[in-house]
């Protein structure tokens, strides 16, 4: 059970054990830097190339394992048209080249004018990038990074770290999101089975 060697821990033990991995994980430590320079407006890196990243470091597979791309949000609301938000996507795509990962860059300030369409409902229009994770189908993902003013690595976990860190993919009720709580728990078990998912 060496993989659960945080659980359980005060926050403050679980927040210093995922930052440290996080900054040790060379794939994540170069998008970071790169992120950083791209300088976009309340940005934050999130989900699952970091909570893939400690699941592979604690049961000791590779970097990079089971992980498809980065997901890095920003919010901007002083132009919520589509051309604004894919004119940085564009950017971003040339900024980020080389890049062992690909980055996918999405505006949360314009997600409730996509949203119901793509998803059925409606959804609160967010107002910084941090609320929006708070929305996320499972709470073991809503978590994400970025560097403050001095240049030292934050994170953003609404529900904490436990879950994470107990394998654990809890749902999050607070929009109908079953069908998502449930694709990606069934998907990260097939990577790491050690992981259990709450049923909604």
């Amino acid at each position: 059970m060496h993989h659960l060697r945080y659980s359980g821990l005060p926050f403050e033990e679980q927040r210093a054990a995922f930052l440290a991995i996080v900054t040790a994980d060379p794939l994540l430590a170069e998008t970071l830097v790169r992120v950083r320079a791209l300088a976009l407006p309340d940005w934050l890196v999130v989900s699952g190339a970091l909570y893939n990243s400690v699941w592979n470091h604690l049961t000791g597979k590779p970097p990079g394992y089971g992980i498809k791309d980065v997901d890095l949000f920003y919010f901007d609301d002083a132009d919520l048209s589509y051309e604004a938000e894919d004119a940085v996507i564009r950017r971003a795509a040339k900024h980020f080249e080389g890049l062992a990962l690909p980055v996918e860059v999405r505006n949360q300030a314009r997600v409730h004018l996509w949203y119901p369409e793509k998803f059925g409902q409606e959804c609160p229009r967010y107002t910084s990038a941090s609320e929006s994770i708070s929305y996320f189908a499972s709470k073991t993902h809503a978590v994400g990074v970025r560097f403050d003013g001095d240049g030292a690595l934050e994170l953003v976990a609404p529900f904490g770290l436990d879950d994470l860190f107990s394998f654990r993919i809890t749902p999050n009720k607070v929009l109908d999101n079953q069908r998502t709580h449930e694709m990606k728990g069934a998907r990260a078990r097939e990577n790491w089975p050690e992981i259990r998912v709450v049923p909604w």
